[in-house]
């Protein structure tokens, strides 16, 4: 259903590389922004010029109306929400406010200028905390633990609440950990993947991190917009996982990073229980995307070894340059 796509979050990974797959599909891309569009040159790179940019505030309806008015989109992807996780401790107010307040004021915008505009809705597995099962489906009781996780539950069941009070075709996918070489460096993967870049070209010489044995379902973050995408061209509206459906540990993760640049990640990384999460520190999130895969026709094509190759090996391409322009 190419046409006019608004991404909200369109500056961070996921709606980058969100709107290069709808550019590639033939849509024309506009992304809400909360700052003056020049501020975004760096985050979006060469899509700067390829997508409008559009400001309004998640929540401000009128802003939003204005928005939706101005771009008159056949698709809209809600991404915006603070997204790492523990700040959300930090700051729960704020996530709350866009998280699930900025999620309904959009619905809201989207009844009253179009309701016919396609939304979707970007969940997360946060939403089930210590999950009652393992793996978790779409059947699985939310039971969230961080406020990241509450948002994202009331702004999952608004969603469906509006597709059964208005018969909106509103989208919840229920995403697992995704990564690229988008992500920023607090997220653990991308930190692994910058230190074993680093540590190969002779820049940095040790990673400390937490508790190695935690597990998660890690993807690629491409895959798992096109499941976004896909959500959006089906005859029905409905929820979906969105996931691996393996779990692997952080010291898999590694592994993997470090196998990249041929080292072996026991001589470089040490684990320091102060940096353990403790209680906050989720187990079991494995996602069955069975339904998605079944519906949609959608399949994570990239394994952790090839991501974590292909974010190790974007992390060298970048402190290289950094090194020559010093130079």
């Amino acid at each position: 259903m190419a046409g006019r796509a608004l991404i909200t979050g369109v500056g961070g990974q996921d709606g980058a590389l969100l709107a290069r797959l709808l550019l590639d599909q033939g849509y024309e891309v506009a992304g809400i922004v909360r700052r003056e569009p020049a501020a975004y040159a760096e985050s979006l790179g060469e899509l700067r010029a390829a997508i409008e940019l559009v400001e309004a505030d998640l929540l401000d309806r009128d802003s939003l109306v204005a928005a939706l008015r101005a771009t008159r989109p056949v698709e809209v992807y809600n991404l915006a929400a603070p997204s790492f996780v523990p700040r959300s401790w930090d700051e729960p107010i704020l996530t709350a406010e866009f998280a699930a307040v900025g999620a309904t004021s959009m619905l809201e915008a989207i009844r009253e200028v179009d309701p016919s505009i396609r939304f979707y809705q970007a969940s997360s597995s946060e939403i089930f905390g210590e999950p009652r099962e393992t793996p978790q489906t779409e059947e699985t009781a939310p039971s969230p633990l961080t406020p990241y996780g509450v948002a994202k539950t009331y702004a999952h069941f608004i969603t469906s609440s509006y597709r059964r009070r208005y018969g909106m075709f509103a989208c919840c996918g229920i995403l697992y950990n995704h990564e690229s070489p988008l992500r920023p460096v607090d997220f653990l993967p991308r930190k692994v993947a910058r230190a074993a870049a680093a540590i190969s070209l002779g820049l940095e010489r040790e990673l400390v991190l937490g508790d190695l044995s935690a597990r998660r379902d890690w993807g690629y973050a491409g895959d798992y917009v096109r499941a976004m995408w896909l959500m959006l061209q089906h005859d029905e509206p409905g929820d979906y996982i969105v996931a691996t459906g393996e779990s692997h540990s952080v010291e898999e993760l590694v592994a993997c990073a470090f196998d990249a640049v041929s080292l072996d990640w026991r001589d470089h990384v040490r684990s320091d229980p102060a940096l353990y999460r403790g209680s906050a520190e989720l187990h079991d999130l494995v996602g069955d995307a069975s339904k998605a895969r079944r519906v949609l026709g959608w399949a994570p094509e990239v394994r952790l070894d090839e991501l974590m190759r292909m974010m190790v090996e974007a992390d060298r391409a970048r402190l290289q340059d950094a090194e020559n322009a010093a130079s």
